[in-house]
């Protein structure tokens, strides 16, 4: 069952990052897996404005969660992550139709993330949920600013891509 965070979620939904990210350590990102998966104050802002979704587990537990932004206009995927126990089960792609059907309700145009190109549960997933890669020259000021933030961070020492499903 998909449903919106509740405060009481957040805590789980920083343990579900730091799981999910535990993958980059097989194909050699261990500066991934290690990345700080964020606050309860950070993830706080998105449940509170009605942002921030998760999928629970029979006990309503959250074991995927979801939270956006609106960037140039567009309903932005900020981070979208899987408990790896719950993988390969449709979770993140209900987590981004539930999405989509919140943007367009709202006039959104769009989806949008940026991702790793060559790792296979990032661009590659995204690509058979109808996103395509954006050419850097259709890239907007927002979404360029959210590609120079992770470049500050050191994401770029692997091949990052903006994408967006139109709506």
């Amino acid at each position: 069952m998909i449903r919106l965070a509740r405060p009481d979620d957040l805590p789980a939904l920083i343990d579900v990052e730091r799981e999910a990210g535990t993958l980059f350590r097989e194909i050699d990102m261990a500066a991934i897996a290690d990345d700080d998966p964020g606050s309860v104050a950070e993830l706080a802002v998105y449940q509170e404005d009605g942002r921030a979704w998760v999928s629970v587990d029979e006990a309503d537990r959250p074991v995927a969660y979801l939270v956006a932004g609106i960037v140039d206009g567009c309903a932005h995927i900020e981070q979208v992550s899987v408990h790896p126990g719950h993988a390969r089960r449709g979770l993140g792609s209900a987590l981004i139709e539930t999405l989509a059907g919140w943007a367009a309700s709202r006039g959104l145009k769009a989806l949008t993330l940026t991702t790793f190109g060559a790792v296979p549960w990032n661009a590659p997933y995204y690509e058979r949920l109808r996103f395509r890669i954006v050419p850097d020259a259709e890239i907007g000021a927002g979404l360029w600013a959210i590609r120079r933030a992770e470049a500050a961070r050191g994401l770029d020492a692997w091949p990052r891509v903006a994408m967006l499903r139109p709506l």
